[in-house]
């Protein structure tokens, strides 16, 4: 999938560096990613905390703090609510997460005083590119909502889709609803949700995919198993997007790519005005450009009006 990578990164060649907010970046590990990002003309970083722990950190990284703007804000709260607002109006086009919790980064992102709110939920995507599948794929949500109910559901896969599109254009992808049978049983929420999200997309409340569920994983990605189990789909076995249960089946399957499966996992929120790039202190350096590449695109995409 080394190509698929490059290609993103390459399409982010002809636009100009996106300002980003980086926020409460007090570690040098934070800079591994934000320098080789701003160097490659991603992003032109905003540095927004404690201005003195940030110099100290960009010494340590061995960076010089005179290439970097500085917004001072006291602490972690109020850089997140500070970056917050600078988005909100049009300072910044990205927010990207420093060394802060990822629940306090998006508890200021979703407050209304901060106008980053859309008639959608927030929602995270993973995009996973691993050499054991032929094309690349998002898993969602498995890092925000926690257990989603059936409204939650649909507004992820917009979500989704709408980066799915940004990235590979008009073209319908292939949404498979996970769950652990690919049968309709009245006892297990997940498979009613499945069935009622296709309805909804027969009756144009979810647009411009091809969805299919519920349907297992293995049934999902491999075509032997769908035909295995008499599975007639123009997703089973091919899917591009798979909707998970909940935050804890979505975050095992994703990490287990990871860590297990040598897949690269780019992961981005969705669904405010700006998106937000949520890593983990646990992602390679590789994964965080990823990441800044997608915002970059979704900032794009969302500044020509093709994104909500």
């Amino acid at each position: 999938m080394t190509d698929a990578y490059q290609a993103i990164i390459d399409r982010c060649a002809g636009l100009p560096p996106l300002r980003a907010a980086v926020v409460h970046p007090v570690r040098p590990s934070v800079f591994e990613a934000v320098e080789q990002a701003r160097v490659a003309g991603l992003i032109q970083p905003v540095l927004v905390g404690p201005a003195a722990r940030i110099a100290a950190a960009l010494a340590e990284a061995g960076l010089d703090a005179q290439d970097y703007e500085i917004v001072d804000a006291e602490h972690s709260h109020a850089a997140a609510a500070r970056a917050a607002a600078m988005a909100g109006i049009g300072q910044v086009g990205a927010i990207i997460k420093g060394s802060l919790h990822s629940d306090e980064l998006l508890g200021a992102v979703i407050d209304p005083a901060g106008g980053l709110r859309t008639e959608r939920r927030i929602s995270h995507a993973f995009l996973m590119l691993t050499p054991d599948y032929p094309r690349p794929f998002i898993i969602t949500d498995a890092a925000v909502n926690i257990a989603p109910d059936l409204p939650a559901k649909a507004d992820i896969l917009c979500n989704a889709i709408a980066l799915w599109r940004v990235l590979w254009g008009p073209a319908r992808p292939k949404v498979a609803i996970l769950a652990a049978v690919e049968t309709v049983n009245p006892r297990m929420q997940a498979t009613l949700d499945a069935a009622a999200l296709c309805k909804m997309a027969d009756r144009g409340q979810i647009l411009d995919a091809e969805l299919d569920g519920p349907l297992a994983f293995d049934n999902a990605v491999s075509p032997e198993a769908a035909r295995e189990k008499g599975i007639v789909s123009p997703v089973g076995g091919q899917a591009e997007i798979l909707l998970v249960p909940d935050i804890e089946s979505g975050n095992m399957l994703a990490k287990q790519l990871v860590f297990m499966g040598g897949a690269d996992a780019a992961g981005i929120v969705l669904g405010a005005r700006v998106p937000v790039v949520l890593t983990s202190r646990a992602d390679s350096v590789r994964a965080r450009l990823l990441s800044t590449a997608l915002a970059v695109l979704m900032a794009e995409a969302r500044r020509l009006g093709q994104v909500k």
